[in-house]
């Protein structure tokens, strides 16, 4: 019982970090998106 609540702290701090970093990861692939939506509307205006 007791190693179970020494766990507990430990399981949410890395369940919070899990969530920065797809969140993160969310945003660069967004920044991405983005950087490409961006060149393709170039391209196209360039024809």
């Amino acid at each position: 019982m007791k190693s179970s609540l020494r766990l507990l702290p430990l399981l949410a701090i890395l369940g919070l970090a899990a969530c920065n970093t797809m969140a993160g990861a969310g945003r660069d692939i967004q920044s991405g998106g983005a950087a490409l939506t961006g060149e393709a509307r170039k391209t196209q205006a360039q024809m």
